[in-house]
């Protein structure tokens, strides 16, 4: 129904970003065991919750970007905004904190990326990822960023880099390099759900489609060669001269709309779990030391 079955597995699977993400998988795991044993013995262990954590956002990672997902958020705006929502929203978070703080010491050590600590800022990483995203979803954008490859690819990028600045804010994995406190942090999950909602309203209540790709046969067919490495676009089109991505939803307008709603359900429940959880480890620093208190000194009762 999916019309997948009318891809090869190069194009559904993408082996060769696979390899790159499970080099990456590899790699952490040689420095989280036989490389920190050897460098690095004075460090706490990394816990089997971290691991999951990471292994969790690379899988969600390369479904988003390399596997079958990312093939059909070309065919499908709902697609599109999963996969969004798996990349951007889900899976930093995941890394961030999979990641051990002594790993990133080492990464971040290096002189040069002091020069680079202004960008770190977080009022900047906040507007600065909510803006490129927001950006991105401008019609003529979008369609401009689907249709050319380099641009498309470097685009994605530059959105991953800028989730993680600005997911580091909240879930930072180094104490001593944690900017914001537990408060500053709910206030400033609230603020990044609300510089999200204005694109994710605009596409949920236009009353017409908003995106070529996903409307015109001609324009994605476009957009569909670029993806999958140069398909001729009179050749994609037969291939779905049957069953389409076109028929999956009565409309593309409904399909727009409903990757507006399934981007904003997901991220109202991702901050929601994350603002809950900063949150009750605040209530848990104030009720301890609020016990501390109350705790006698044992030199004032001799």
């Amino acid at each position: 129904m999916l019309g997948l079955q009318y891809f090869s597995f190069d194009e559904l699977w993408s082996p060769w970003f696979f390899f790159f993400m499970t080099a990456l998988v590899i790699l952490y795991f040689y420095l989280a065991g036989p490389w920190k044993e050897k460098h690095a013995p004075q460090e706490p262990k990394v816990t089997g919750l971290q691991k999951t954590m990471f292994v969790s956002g690379m899988v969600f990672l390369y479904l988003a970007l390399g596997g079958p997902l990312q093939l059909l958020g070309h065919m499908m705006f709902t697609f599109h905004m999963v996969n969004m929502s798996l990349a951007y929203l889900i899976a930093p978070p995941l890394l961030l904190l999979g990641i051990p703080a002594y790993m990133w010491r080492r990464f971040f050590r290096a002189s040069f990326w002091s020069k680079l600590g202004w960008t770190m800022h977080p009022i900047f990483t906040l507007v600065f990822f909510n803006m490129i995203f927001s950006v991105y979803h401008v019609p003529d954008i979008h369609d401009y960023v689907m249709l050319h490859f380099t641009i498309h690819r470097i685009f994605y990028l530059v959105l991953f880099i800028t989730s993680m600045m600005m997911w580091w804010q909240i879930a930072c994995p180094v104490p001593e390099w944690n900017r914001l406190t537990d408060l500053r942090k709910m206030a400033y999950i609230f603020a990044s759900g609300m510089l999200l909602t204005p694109a994710c309203a605009l596409i949920i209540f236009s009353g017409s489609t908003m995106y070529a790709t996903y409307s015109d046969p001609d324009v994605w067919a476009k957009a569909m060669g670029y993806c999958i490495g140069g398909g001729n676009a009179s050749l994609l089109l037969s291939k779905f001269s049957g069953p389409s991505f076109f028929n999956l939803l009565s409309s593309p307008a409904e399909d727009q709309q409903l990757g507006g709603i399934v981007m904003k359900l997901v991220q109202e429940l991702m901050y929601g779990c994350i603002l809950a959880y900063v949150f009750f480890q605040w209530y848990k620093k104030e009720h301890g030391d609020a016990k501390d208190d109350e705790i006698p000194d044992n030199g004032a009762l001799n």
